[in-house]
């Protein structure tokens, strides 16, 4: 593994058991491939009646957007600066349920456009060769438009 779970969750503001990724398989400037098992453990904060719907990939998918810009600005010896999750386009959830998913997930994704405070990803998440989710994601930075 590139990066571990102790190290990742350094880059990005989720704190404990809420940093839902184990690591870091491959980044570049372009895109960034995770992995989780976090959806199997009976202590995931977004259980609800112990079980982990399937929607909740979505946040999977964000969380590695934000440590795809950790890691980015971290190369350029930038500040990380938060983003907000300002849209989601495309989306298809192909699981029910994750806390139910025997392998671990594979969480990608991958820079569309970067403009200024604007970003766009497209992500996918699967298990085994499964697929669990995918879409796009809009992001912005809301310190670059002078909101934070």
């Amino acid at each position: 593994m590139l990066i571990d779970r102790d190290q990742l969750c350094r880059l990005i503001p989720h704190a404990g058991a809420m940093c839902l990724l184990d690591g870091v398989i491959r980044w570049n400037e372009a895109s960034i491939e995770c992995i989780a098992y976090s959806h199997r453990d009976l202590g995931n904060p977004l259980r609800r009646n112990g079980r982990l719907a399937g929607v909740h990939a979505i946040e999977y998918g964000a969380q590695a957007i934000a440590v795809h810009g950790g890691l980015l600005a971290q190369a350029a010896s930038d500040p990380a600066q938060p983003g907000m999750l300002a849209a989601l386009r495309d989306v298809k959830l192909s699981a029910h349920r994750l806390d139910d998913l025997a392998d671990s997930m594979d969480i990608s994704a991958e820079c569309l456009i970067a403009s200024g405070g604007n970003l766009l990803y497209a992500f996918t998440i699967t298990a085994g060769n499964a697929p669990v989710a995918s879409g796009r994601a809009t992001v912005i930075i809301p310190e670059r438009f002078g909101l934070w």
